[in-house]
């Protein structure tokens, strides 16, 4: 429970690991906190700027792995952001993006690679 908001998540481990399947697991919490917390660096360098970001999306790809204890192994980001962006623009995005909290909290071992789109049609 959301103690401001009084918004429920709801959570549910994965069939492979004796769950339902049925919600969010915590390990894709984990990768949907990395994708919005940058999305969200962005938008508020974005906004500072004067910039629309409008249509920007994250998308987060998780991988499990099992050895030598099953945790996340890799969580593969893409940042699209539409619109035309110098770059200047772009690398200033770019470093407030890998600046978020979250990403600066997971381990230094996991594998998080992150690929920037800049370009093409804001999508309202």
């Amino acid at each position: 429970m959301h103690g401001p908001s009084g918004c429920e998540l709801v959570t549910d481990a994965p069939t492979d690991n004796q769950g339902r399947g049925e919600s969010f697991s915590p390990t894709d919490l984990v990768a949907t906190a990395l994708g919005t917390c940058m999305l969200t660096i962005v938008a508020i360098v974005a906004e500072r700027h004067g910039w629309s970001i409008e249509g920007a999306r994250a998308r987060v790809e998780k991988e499990m792995v099992a050895d030598p204890v099953r945790r996340i192994g890799r969580l593969g980001v893409v940042i699209t952001v539409p619109g035309e962006f110098s770059g200047k623009e772009q690398e200033l995005l770019e470093k407030a993006a890998l600046a978020c909290p979250v990403h600066k909290s997971l381990p230094v071992e996991m594998d998080i690679p992150v690929r920037f789109e800049f370009g093409g049609e804001r999508v309202g």
